[in-house]
């Protein structure tokens, strides 16, 4: 058996909007918990941490006062924006934040967690070109087949002024495997279980989200981490990049 299976779509129970509320949120909260876990905060984060410092950077040159934006698209319990919001203060530098989701409950959840809070659509991003700092998406690419991924990749590039950091799933028998094992002693709703294999499954490896990247005119950085975790951060076209983001 391969270690690394063909892409799959599978269908995850939490896309479905007529979930009960009380679903939702447990196995939301089981999600946010696996990601300190197993590594996705720590990667997204990680990400993030350069493309913030980067974007206080440009503000300063630029002898611009006004605080570092984050948009975090599919921003779920907000818990990431509330993490780089934290680290960013360490560093002095003033971050606001943007939650955009679809559900209008999670974003309520939210209100006390995000600067600002927009109901929206991933692929229609309602925001103007090169109208937001900073562009996170944290496991929400693998919820798209190959040409949406593209298109909401190039959405993210559209808005993004300084950096998109794309954090999602390192695709592999093995990752999935050790997911539904480790769920178990970690007591995951059945319908967390049942999401996360199907989310390793629909993952990527490391050329494929480089390919994505490039399609939406992004030269990435991609980086693995533990976890089975991968990053991807670029530049929108119009924005010169430093040596070390150009490593």
């Amino acid at each position: 058996m391969r270690l690394v299976p063909a892409r799959r779509r599978g269908v995850e129970i939490l896309d479905d909007p007529s979930v009960p509320p009380f679903v939702r949120d447990r196995s939301l909260a089981d999600v946010a918990r696996s990601n300190v876990l197993f590594g996705g905060r720590h990667a997204a984060l990680r990400a993030l941490d350069g493309a913030i410092d980067g974007a206080a950077a440009a503000k300063r040159a630029r002898s611009d006062a006004t605080p570092v934006t984050l948009l975090d698209v599919g921003t779920g319990a907000a818990d990431l924006p509330v993490a780089a919001k934290r680290r960013a203060a360490r560093h002095r530098i003033a971050l606001h934040t943007i939650g955009l989701d679809a559900s209008p409950s999670l974003l309520a959840a939210a209100a006390t967690r995000l600067d600002d809070r927009v109901a929206g659509d991933g692929l229609t991003l309602p925001f103007g070109d090169a109208s937001i700092d900073v562009v996170l998406a944290s496991q929400i690419l693998h919820h798209f087949a190959e040409p949406e991924a593209i298109a909401f990749a190039r959405e993210l590039t559209r808005v993004a002024r300084h950096r998109v950091v794309v954090a999602d799933l390192r695709r592999s028998w093995l990752a999935a495997g050790l997911f539904w094992l480790a769920s178990w002693p970690l007591a995951f709703h059945p319908v967390t279980r049942h999401d996360g294999v199907v989310s390793v499954l629909r993952g990527f490896t490391a050329p494929e989200l480089e390919q994505i990247a490039h399609a939406a005119r992004g030269t990435p950085r991609v980086e693995r981490h533990l976890g089975f975790r991968l990053t991807a951060s670029w530049a929108p076209p119009s924005v010169p990049r430093s040596p070390a983001q150009r490593a």
